[in-house]
């Protein structure tokens, strides 16, 4: 289920690119958060929901945690070639992520390729309450 009041911003930072995503909960953001990372790379116009991709990834704390879920999505574009068109978080806790990521075999005939994300790093990364929910930051290397 989408979170009305979720989204995501790109924010500069030297050399790099910022992800800024909140919601409700911590699932929208880490989905905002994925959504972020994919406009990075394509037009997200571009990528439609053909199939869906398992992913689960473990971390010490929630921020590394959002670190190792964006870079479990990265590692799937640069690997397998698949881009994602959306997910839904099906379980989170402070150190466990599973989802199911839907999207399809990136083609360059068919996608948009805005630019390219080499890593996802620890600079500025953030993930906890606000007044109106939850928000997360993450820095990626472009």
């Amino acid at each position: 289920m989408a979170d009305a009041d979720a989204g995501f911003e790109i924010f500069p930072v030297t050399a790099d690119k910022g992800i800024r995503a909140w919601g409700s909960d911590r699932e929208s953001v880490f989905r905002q958060a994925a959504l972020g990372l994919w406009s990075l790379m394509i037009e997200p116009a571009t990528a439609t929901a053909r199939f869906a991709v398992p992913v689960a990834v473990e971390a010490d704390d929630q921020e590394a945690l959002l670190v190792a879920w964006l870079n479990e999505l990265l590692y799937l574009y640069d690997a397998k070639r698949f881009i994602g068109a959306d997910c839904t978080i099906r379980a989170l806790t402070e150190g466990h992520l599973e989802a199911e990521v839907r999207g399809e075999t990136a083609d360059r005939q068919q996608h948009v390729v805005v630019g390219q994300v080499k890593a996802v790093t620890y600079h500025q990364l953030h993930v906890g309450p606000t007044a109106n929910g939850w928000e997360g930051r993450v820095v990626v290397d472009v």
